[in-house]
């Protein structure tokens, strides 16, 4: 399975139309979606694992990534390709003690020194945000801008996938800027079509992708 992050999807059913988590991923998956991102600062453990999987098999069936935020218990039990962690989170080179070879930490970062630092603790990914202002998450803090993207590119060597404020309107800015892949939350979860917003973004990403080839 290829690590690729081009379009990063993360559930969250409290901006959803009355959609499940799974529903959510079911969706974005059939829409394009490269990543999916189990979010749930609510559910108890034993519910998270039920979501997680059934999420894990629709990943596994259409080859994408599947990622739990924040509970390494659950990605583990579940069998996830790995586990997103926040800043406050349990230290990335610890994380990896505990999980098997392949397993995939991304870890959030808002500053270039925050992504240095994760890059150099061992994480995979850097989910650097809020890119622009967002109200997807209410801790996502100021947003760090396009400046901060191109300059973290050129601070690490790892993947950097941009979130918060992300959409159709700017896909292909943040892209132009470096962006190894789009997280993102309302752009998809919330819309009244899931899959149809799914696949506009994809379509969008694969056209920037195209032009940088022929670009380069």
């Amino acid at each position: 399975m290829s690590k690729t992050y081009d379009l990063y999807v993360i559930t969250d059913e409290s901006l959803s139309k009355g959609h499940t988590h799974v529903d959510l991923a079911r969706m974005a998956l059939a829409g394009g979606a490269d990543v999916i991102q189990l979010r749930d600062k609510k559910l108890g453990g034993k519910e998270l694992l039920k979501c997680a999987l059934e999420i894990r098999e629709l990943t596994k069936n259409s080859g994408a990534l599947f990622i739990v935020n924040d509970r390494l218990d659950v990605a583990l039990a579940s069998g996830a390709d790995g586990v997103h962690l926040g800043q406050d989170d349990l230290p990335a080179g610890f994380v990896r003690k505990l999980c098997p070879p392949g397993f995939i930490i991304g870890v959030s970062a808002g500053t270039v020194d925050e992504a240095i630092h994760a890059e150099r603790d061992g994480a995979d990914y850097v989910g650097l945000g809020p890119i622009f202002n967002t109200a997807s998450k209410t801790d996502a803090g100021p947003a760090c801008g396009l400046d901060t993207l191109r300059a973290i590119k050129g601070s690490i060597t790892i993947p950097v996938v941009a979130i918060g404020g992300i959409g159709q309107h700017n896909a292909a800015d943040v892209l132009s800027s470096g962006a190894d892949g789009l997280a993102v939350i309302s752009a998809v979860v919330s819309q009244d079509d899931v899959e149809l917003a799914a696949r506009r973004l994809k379509t969008l990403i694969i056209k920037a992708r195209n032009r940088k080839v022929d670009e380069g």
